[in-house]
């Protein structure tokens, strides 16, 4: 346990960020804390649960936020085609998985957490597209129609991650093949969180 030198709690050493100057390796203040003080210093950068948000964001707005529904209206969220297609599961659903689109996947599974008491939702892996909307839909059709898709509950399928990665693949080579580019796009960025490719 510490104490911060700024609301003067006691917390874990896991609540404070490392720093090798201090005698014990961690800040002095808590990282509750820390993010406070860093955006009194910065009033133009935006935090979101404590994570700093680039100006490139679509949603972008200064202030600290928990959520983006703190910063922003459900309508203006929804208004934004730019964002991620996730898969998220929980282990209490096995071979059930979640594709859904968000601007910020990170910050949905944070809205996922409240409804549960062991914050037990992952977030396994997402991909940005221009317009996450259209994609899911897409993604949706391809992937409820694969032979190793064996059910389907609205978001929730029963399959495997590589099939649900494939889909995904799939539609984006579509998109290029349609858009006449002829390969898949380069500058998108993936994220695969947990690599769990083994669990089937």
């Amino acid at each position: 346990m510490k104490q911060c030198s700024t609301c003067k709690e006691f917390k874990l050493l896991s609540e404070f960020h490392k720093d090798d100057y201090q005698e014990d390796g961690h800040n002095h203040r808590c990282s509750e804390c820390m993010s406070k003080y860093i955006a009194s210093k910065n009033p133009e950068r935006m935090y979101l649960n404590g994570k700093y948000i680039s100006k490139k964001h679509p949603l972008y707005k200064p202030g600290r936020y928990k959520s983006l529904d703190d910063a922003w209206s459900h309508q203006e969220i929804e208004r934004t085609k730019e964002g991620e297609v996730y898969i998220v599961y929980n282990t209490a659903f096995p071979h059930w998985f979640k594709v859904g689109k968000a601007v910020s996947s990170e910050d949905r599974l944070n809205g996922y957490q409240t409804a549960s008491p062991f914050r037990d939702y992952v977030l396994e892996y997402y991909e940005h597209f221009e317009n996450r909307h259209q994609a899911e839909s897409a993604i949706h059709r391809l992937l409820e129609k694969h032979p190793e898709c064996m059910e389907r509950r609205g978001e929730w399928f029963k399959t495997f991650i590589p099939t649900i990665k494939e889909v995904m693949n799939d539609y984006r080579q579509q998109s290029a093949e349609a858009d006449d580019i002829g390969h898949r796009d380069k500058q998108s960025t993936q994220y695969d969180l947990v690599g769990s490719n083994a669990r089937c």
